[in-house]
């Protein structure tokens, strides 16, 4: 049986491990806390408590990444609070365990965050649009994807997924009730975890039938191909969850931007299944 290695078994990582698991894979997953060592264990996942620094890491990466050949990354960038760490830094650390481990190949899950949120791509952003990422967590991502794709011990594929959301999440949760909110008429653009789930099952299929090499070392945008507006959206959310309904701000103009996931659909085959 084919072993991988997930380093971040948090709302996509463990889901994930767990649907590997049951198509027959061995699964080394990873968590920052000791109290979800258990979880994993119970779940039939080879845990290992690794935390990821700027300048070291900490727990047995070495051992984690044995005999993996396919390693696939789902941290995020923790950019958030008063202490802002450098994701960028924590990568450069953790490339020297990759290069001298097993690992042949890297599935970076990471965010549409990197392109800009204007519609100056009018019919909307494709893998081949300039990034111009405007946040901090943007940036970082997008130098991590370079980072990534520029090296030559590993091939790489890069997965920008959209706003996650699954059967527990939803942003209208969060929005429910709320006043003012801006951007009423930016486009959406989500993924169901069980989307982002079937995408990368998708790659390793590919993988283990030897089938389409020329997948990797490539960008794909996977988002939902459909786009209503926040207000349309998240109105019709709150009425189907029979929560308060959020308010939009129309005083200003909307910026926001489409992300196009077609090359999903083309390259690696894979057909959206599940409706955000």
């Amino acid at each position: 049986m084919q072993q991988i290695s997930i380093l971040g078994c948090g709302w996509l990582g463990l889901p994930l491990a767990k649907s590997l698991l049951e198509k027959g894979f061995l699964i080394n997953g990873s968590t920052t806390s000791f109290d979800k060592i258990s979880v994993l264990q119970n779940a039939g996942i080879t845990s290992f408590q690794i935390n990821l620094l700027e300048k070291k890491v900490e727990g047995k990466i070495e051992v984690f990444l044995e005999n993996s050949e396919i390693l696939i990354i789902d941290i995020p960038p923790k950019l958030r609070g008063d202490y802002k760490e450098s994701f960028v830094e924590k990568i450069q650390t953790l490339l020297p365990f990759i290069k001298k481990s097993s690992v042949k190949k890297v599935i970076f899950v990471s965010s549409t965050a990197v392109y800009s949120d204007d519609a100056s791509t009018a019919l909307g952003k494709t893998e081949k649009t300039n990034p111009n990422p405007e946040t901090e967590s943007g940036k970082q991502l997008l130098e991590v994807e370079n980072i990534l794709l520029e090296n030559q011990s590993f091939e790489t594929i890069i997965l920008r997924f959209g706003g996650l959301i699954g059967e527990d999440r939803n942003p209208v949760k969060f929005l429910s009730g709320r006043k003012n909110i801006e951007n009423p008429d930016a486009p959406i653009n989500l993924i169901h975890q069980k989307d982002c789930i079937g995408i990368i099952e998708e790659i390793l299929k590919q993988v283990q039938n030897e089938n389409n090499n020329q997948i990797w070392n490539e960008i794909y945008n996977a988002v939902y191909p459909f786009h209503p507006s926040r207000k349309e959206y998240y109105i019709q959310k709150a009425v189907e969850e029979k929560l308060a309904l959020p308010e939009f701000d129309e005083t200003k103009s909307s910026i926001g931007k489409i992300i196009l996931s077609s090359k999903v659909e083309s390259v690696l085959g894979y057909e959206f299944l599940y409706h955000i």
